[in-house]
């Protein structure tokens, strides 16, 4: 498996979860991905947004998280 990079801060290593609400929030066919922290500032929110919404998506059941 490639190890994906954080495009914003270089963090190397980011997991399912971080993939998946970059896919789910960005668009499926996006090709760079932002770490957690990186992400809620692009978006503007608290990473404790970002982390409620991972959890809400997979109580929906979504097959993008663990």
């Amino acid at each position: 498996m490639n190890t994906i990079t954080c495009v914003s801060c270089g963090k190397t290593g980011l997991v399912r979860n971080e993939i998946g609400i970059n896919k789910k929030l960005l668009g499926e066919d996006i090709e760079k991905f932002y770490c957690i922290d990186c992400l809620a500032e692009y978006l503007e929110v608290t990473p404790q947004d970002i982390l409620d919404k991972i959890e809400e998506f997979k109580e929906d059941g979504c097959k993008l998280f663990e």
